[in-house]
């Protein structure tokens, strides 16, 4: 058998993993046990009642946290003319059209959120195999294929978080950093929590949201109370 850490058995200790806590409580916990020497990111995810495998179960979406994320992203904007001024004076990046997809498709991904204006998409399309398996290509859906570039940039440049249901029926996301205070770090998580119910697809049966955990980088995760996550909702 592996030997546990010193650091991870304390960070383990007083954590029963089969027990249901409120959320409160669970930050309280996880900040308490976010010890790395770096500033620790405090990840969400939820187990959903759905089967991503079904066309009208897939759920994704975009979050806008009220209290950002804690990270610096890197943002592209595909487009021309007067909205690839606009992306430069909201604070992007990186701005181009066939120029950056010279270098996109040459192997250089310096960006962590593109977005495109709808006219450059038959352009972008063409990156599908490159930004599709990072999660980058472009949606309308998540509001990354768009006329408006300057609200789109500043929304990834503000903290705005996307998700989508993997295989197994589980959503998760990055929604602070250890840093933050906890009533932060529960605004944050609720929001989170209140995208993913408003993106419930038409084709979930049953319970929607089965499980929730909140776990910070190299910590332990703590099993939350459903309700607690979602009261804002009841």
């Amino acid at each position: 058998m592996a030997k546990i850490a010193k650091r991870v058995a304390k960070a383990r200790e007083g954590i029963d993993p089969t027990k249901l806590v409120g959320l409160d409580e669970a930050v309280k916990l996880i900040k308490s046990r976010a010890t790395a020497k770096f500033d620790e990111t405090i990840e969400v995810s939820m187990n959903l009642g759905v089967d991503p495998r079904h066309a009208d179960q897939m759920v994704r979406g975009v979050c806008n946290l009220p209290n950002g994320s804690g990270r610096t992203l890197r943002v592209a904007v595909f487009a021309r003319g007067a909205k690839a001024d606009e992306a430069k004076a909201a604070g992007a990046d990186i701005v181009g059209a066939e120029d950056l997809l010279e270098i996109v498709q040459g192997g250089t991904i310096d960006f962590d959120r593109c977005i495109a204006t709808p006219d450059l998409m038959p352009l972008v399309g063409r990156l599908g195999k490159v930004l599709g398996p990072r999660g980058m290509m472009p949606n309308p859906k998540v509001g990354t294929v768009t006329m408006d570039v300057k609200a789109a940039v500043a929304a990834a440049k503000g903290g705005a978080v996307e998700f989508r249901v993997e295989k197994a029926g589980i959503v998760q996301a990055g929604i602070g950093k250890a840093s933050f205070d906890e009533k932060k770090l529960a605004e944050n998580i609720r929001a989170f929590a209140d995208a993913v119910v408003k993106a419930k697809p038409a084709g979930a049966k049953g319970t929607y949201v089965q499980r929730v955990a909140v776990s910070s980088t190299m910590g332990p995760g703590v099993r939350v109370e459903p309700a607690s996550v979602l009261q804002a909702q009841a």
